[in-house]
């Protein structure tokens, strides 16, 4: 008579557990907002905290990423701009790949940056559809170091690079980024 009110209970309890288990990013192919925190703030130098209001952002717009670039990259415009960079695409359980970026821009824009960068990557089921190009509008004042987050879209896939960096550069433009396996001094 005991055993059979028990069941009931533990039913209960078992339910109530499955549904507060939310998976997390260690149950699958993505990093969690802790996870890009950590590599964020170590790969720019910055403080956990000053990176943690940027990824906050972008999490609460973007979700959970399955991929990341660590790279740099410098650019410059007079109107019409082109930026360069290199980096390493990082998924979970596969090895780092080296990849390439350049792109073109134009708009009201004049100046010139380097800037390290981060980028978070959304909706890569595979690392091929990584390479094409991603169109974006870009506002941007660098006169000291900060950190700026933009998004660029393409099909399913959205990838949203997040910059500090210096130089003496202020504008607004409208361009796309171009990912590439090798080395090319085309932006088109």
């Amino acid at each position: 008579m005991v055993f059979s009110r028990m069941i009931p209970a533990m039913l209960g309890a078992l339910a109530m557990l499955a549904i507060t288990v939310q998976p997390t990013a260690a149950d699958d192919d993505t990093y969690s907002q802790d996870e890009i925190v950590q590599n964020a703030a170590g790969f720019f130098g910055a403080t956990t905290e000053a990176v943690a209001k940027v990824v906050q952002h972008v999490f609460s717009e973007q979700g959970l990423p399955d991929a990341y670039i660590k790279g740099d990259e410098g650019s410059g415009a007079v109107v019409v701009g082109l930026r360069y960079g290199s980096g390493w695409l990082i998924r979970k359980g596969h090895e780092p790949l080296k990849i390439y970026w350049q792109g073109p821009s134009v708009g009201w824009d004049l100046g010139g940056n380097a800037s390290k960068v981060f980028v978070l990557v959304y909706n890569l089921k595979q690392e091929d559809l990584l390479f094409q190009r991603f169109p974006g509008v870009e506002g941007s004042i660098y006169v000291v170091a900060g950190i700026g987050v933009n998004y660029l879209k393409s099909g399913n896939i959205t990838v949203a690079p997040m910059r500090t960096g210096v130089g003496l550069r202020a504008g607004v433009n409208a361009g796309y980024l171009s990912f590439t396996r090798e080395h090319t001094l085309n932006p088109f």
